[in-house]
């Protein structure tokens, strides 16, 4: 899979997918270019739809007070799936209990 840089903004990958799109569909490419563009452009399109999720629970976080007025609520992100969970110890002493 291509690697991809940490700061790539939304509107730059974008614009680079679609540059990919247009080429492979114009023939302009050859099918080993082809298919080295397409896993940059699975790459590019998993990291937009990463900042497109996190934007949505961003967005998320807004939410109406009881008198009808908007707040926002800071937006903390889901832990990566790949950090082990934070464990305080009690599981261990109640297993050996």
């Amino acid at each position: 899979m291509a690697k991809l840089p940490k700061n790539l903004k939304f509107e730059d990958a974008l614009a680079r997918l679609e540059a990919i799109v247009s080429a492979m569909e114009s023939g302009e490419i050859g099918i080993e270019e082809s298919i080295s563009r397409y896993e940059e452009a699975m790459a590019l399109a998993t990291h937009c739809r990463q900042i497109l999720d996190a934007a949505e629970l961003r967005i998320q976080q807004i939410q109406a007070d009881a008198s009808g007025r908007l707040t926002a609520t800071p937006f903390e992100a889901p832990a990566a799936a790949d950090e082990p969970a934070e464990s305080d110890g009690d599981d261990d002493q109640q297993s050996r209990a």
